[in-house]
C-alpha cells in the first residue's frame, strides 16, 4: 500500500491530453490528466469511463447535448457513447476506468496514448 498525493503527481509533468497513471485495483486505472482545448470525438465501446475535475473546469460534448463539470464534481460516460471532452483553461482531472483503455478509444492519431505511463 501506498499514499498517493494527486497535487505532487500533476506537479510532474505540463502536457495536455497525456493521462498518466498514479494507482490500480481490481483491473482499474487511477488517471491524472491536464486538459486543454478540444480532445477528439471518440467511443468506449467496452469500457465506463469517470472523469472526476479536481481543479478547474471541463465539458464532455455529447452528439445530443453537453455536461458541464466544476472541481468536485464528476461524471461517468457509459460505454458507447461518443464523447469529445474540452476545456477553455487547464483543468486537472482525474480518470477512472479499466486498465488498457485507450485515452482515444475507437479513434487512434496524435493524441493516442498507447502505453501511459506510471508515476
Amino acid at each position: 500500500m501506498e499514499k498517493v498525493n494527486v497535487h505532487e503527481k500533476l506537479a510532474l509533468f505540463g502536457d495536455r491530453w497525456h493521462p498518466r497513471i498514479v494507482a490500480g485495483l481490481n483491473g482499474q486505472h487511477v488517471k491524472l490528466a491536464k486538459l486543454e482545448g478540444s480532445f477528439v470525438w471518440h467511443r468506449h465501446d467496452k469500457e465506463d469511463e469517470l472523469f472526476f475535475v479536481l481543479r478547474g473546469k471541463m465539458t464532455i460534448e455529447l452528439r445530443d447535448g453537453r455536461i458541464d463539470l466544476e472541481e468536485g464534481e464528476l461524471c461517468v460516460v457509459p460505454r458507447g457513447i461518443e464523447h469529445r471532452p474540452s476545456a477553455d483553461s487547464e483543468c486537472h482531472v482525474l480518470l477512472f476506468e479499466p486498465a488498457g483503455t485507450l485515452n482515444t478509444g475507437n479513434v487512434r492519431g496524435s493524441l493516442t496514448v498507447e502505453d501511459p505511463e506510471r508515476i
